[in-house]
């Protein structure tokens, strides 16, 4: 008799990134379709299991690629600089987007 992995949904998303999309209706979420906003939410708020996962699922280099084609955001400072250090992005661009970013929050501050 062949077991069931009850940590797997149907769509193939794991319960256990459910926590991670409380404000989703998680029960649609499927890699397929909505593949840049997992990567997103996990890379920003996941946890290691989750990582984990991410890394698994799409590899480092795919990962890699991900994040310097979306420059980063959606990262905070520390997140962005882990990932710096986990994938050798390099130094002065992940330094120019932070700086990019900050320069934002600020001119919105500013601005309000």
């Amino acid at each position: 008799m062949k077991t069931v992995n009850s940590n797997i949904r149907p769509a193939g998303l794991p319960s256990f990134l459910k926590p991670f999309f409380w404000d989703t209706a998680f029960s649609r979420l499927t890699w397929k379709s909505h593949k840049d906003f997992i990567i997103q939410r996990i890379l920003a708020k996941g946890d290691w299991r989750t990582v984990k996962w991410l890394r698994q699922r799409l590899g480092d280099e795919a990962l890699r690629a991900w994040i310097l084609q979306h420059r980063g955001r959606g990262l905070d400072n520390r997140r962005l600089r882990f990932w710096e250090l986990i994938l050798p992005l390099p130094k002065n661009m992940v330094n120019s987007w932070l700086h990019s970013q900050c320069n934002t929050q600020w001119e919105r501050r500013l601005q309000s």
